[in-house]
This record gives C-alpha cells, sequence and structure tokens, in this order.
C-alpha cells in the first residue's frame, strides 16, 4: 500500500474554501499581577473567502486595480513593452576642482 497526500489535499482545499481564524490570549503575570497582556488573531483562507467576510477588501481592489492600471496593450491584444528611461550619466568633475564642481561664478 503506498502512502496519499490526499489528506494534505484535502486540508488545503478546505483553509482555502471555508478558511480558518485562529485566536489567542496571553497574559504575563508575577506572584498573581498581571503584567502584560496580548491579544492575538490570525487569519488563514483564499481571497474570495476573505473577500466574502470583508476582510481585506481594501487591500485587495487596490492590488488589482494597479495591476489592471500598469497593464497596457496594443490594438492586436499583445501586452505592450514599456521601455526603461534612459539614465543621465553625471558631468565629468574639472581636474582643478576638489569638489568636483566648476569654479567659476560667471562674473568675469
Amino acid at each position: 500500500m503506498e502512502p496519499t497526500d490526499e489528506g494534505l489535499v484535502d486540508l488545503v482545499d478546505v483553509l482555502l474554501r471555508d478558511g480558518a481564524v485562529l485566536r489567542a490570549d496571553v497574559v504575563v503575570s508575577v506572584a498573581d499581577v498581571p503584567l502584560v497582556g496580548i491579544s492575538l488573531s490570525a487569519a488563514i483562507a483564499g481571497m474570495e473567502t476573505m473577500n466574502a467576510y470583508g476582510m481585506l477588501e481594501e487591500w485587495d481592489g487596490a492590488k488589482r486595480a494597479n495591476a489592471v492600471a500598469r497593464r497596457q496593450y496594443t490594438d492586436e491584444g499583445r501586452p505592450r513593452h514599456r521601455t526603461m528611461p534612459q539614465r543621465v550619466p553625471p558631468a565629468n568633475p574639472s581636474p582643478d576642482s576638489p569638489t568636483g564642481a566648476d569654479e567659476t561664478d560667471g562674473s568675469n
């Protein structure tokens, strides 16, 4: 009998489809005196499930809008290749100037 990964596949499927929420409250105390309280929450689910429950809607909408705005197509429906702007190299410093700037002030 060979082992199968169906259990792991089913677990991932349920997590993405239905999601899971983990919550924990931790209180650190010394001599029955509470010093620090921590409340933690974590949610794992697919984006459709998160949006259905009202989580991350603003983030997801902004990311999708940015992706659509970056996408540019030609008239034939193919992606347009964007060109990077050319970098302008800095001017060569004057060999006589210790700072590399031109020392003339134009008042000659």
